[in-house]
């Protein structure tokens, strides 16, 4: 009787174990991709997709992206225990006063410069929002960097406008 059931049981075990849920790693990269602002590759975007043969468990809750740290921006789900770190593209114009950055950016085109007083502008229809930030990398207009606004301990990253002014990414 035990010997008949056995092979039932197996059948009806083997979808449960089939069925094992996974974080889904392209909703978790688009994601990303749109906290930073920029895409894979590109200056301020991870700098790599996420390694698909990842098998994180689904995370019941939000996943949440700390802001970028040494190179590399955290995904992290508590609930499920997990925590990843993605590496991003470096920011140009910190390649040498010879060199061209990853942005295609020489020194000499840099018109906001590491240290720097910027205002941190973000515009939309009709009205617009300025505060003080610090600029925490050099950058050439239409470049990417970070900025740290007063009062905030964690940077932000805005494109150089002109000097000593950047604006918030996706705002027109």
């Amino acid at each position: 009787m035990y010997i008949r059931a056995l092979p039932l049981l197996a059948l009806l075990a083997a979808p449960a174990a089939a069925v094992t849920p996974f974080q889904n790693i392209d909703a978790l990269e688009t994601r990303l991709i749109a906290a930073l602002g920029a895409g894979i590759g590109q200056p301020g975007g991870p700098a790599t997709a996420i390694d698909r043969r990842l098998k994180l468990a689904t995370c019941p809750a939000s996943v949440q992206i700390d802001p970028p740290a040494m190179g590399a921006v955290a995904l992290r789900c508590p609930a499920a225990n997990w925590r990843i770190r993605v590496p991003i593209s470096r920011l140009g114009g910190a390649q040498g006063a010879q060199t061209v950055g990853m942005g295609g950016f020489s020194k000499a085109d840099m018109v906001v410069r590491r240290g720097d007083p910027v205002d941190l502008i973000a515009e939309t229809n009709g009205f617009s929002v300025s505060v003080a930030a610090t600029a925490q990398e050099d950058g050439a207009p239409g470049s990417r960097i970070r900025v740290k606004a007063e009062g905030q301990k964690v940077p932000i990253f805005a494109e150089v406008i002109e000097a000593g002014r950047v604006k918030l990414p996706g705002f027109k």
